[in-house]
């Protein structure tokens, strides 16, 4: 059986990690040992980093929502809660979106949950 070199492909996996560290400090970009560690610890934080940032999203229109309709005289839980009694289908992206960009129309949709929620009560 004929002799296998493997020096070819440890040199091309060794330049995709070192290309991959490209940017990073010190001898982490490099070295191969210790770009290795900094490039799994960096693809690992870019997998954790990409689902936190949904959460990070999720929190910042649920403040912009709570920032809108405090001053029109509501609270945040009594605004959602009144969705859901009207049946009204609408996601917190499209809502802060809404009170950012919008702001007569969402205006609009506070007063009109106003006066369906005072009608109910």
């Amino acid at each position: 059986m004929s002799r296998v070199k493997r020096g070819v492909t440890a040199h091309r996996r060794h330049k995709k990690i070192l290309a991959l560290a490209k940017g990073h400090a010190g001898v982490r970009t490099t070295h191969f040992r210790k770009a290795n560690e900094s490039v799994m610890k960096a693809l690992s934080y870019a997998y954790r980093d990409r689902r936190a940032r949904k959460g990070e999203f999720h929190r910042l229109w649920i403040m912009r929502i709570n920032a809108a309709v405090r001053g029109l005289g509501m609270t945040y839980s009594q605004f959602m809660s009144a969705l859901k009694a009207n049946n009204i289908g609408i996601d917190r992206k499209v809502l802060a979106d809404m009170a950012v960009n919008d702001s007569a129309g969402f205006a609009q949709l506070v007063r009109s949950l106003q006066t369906s929620s005072a009608v109910t009560a």
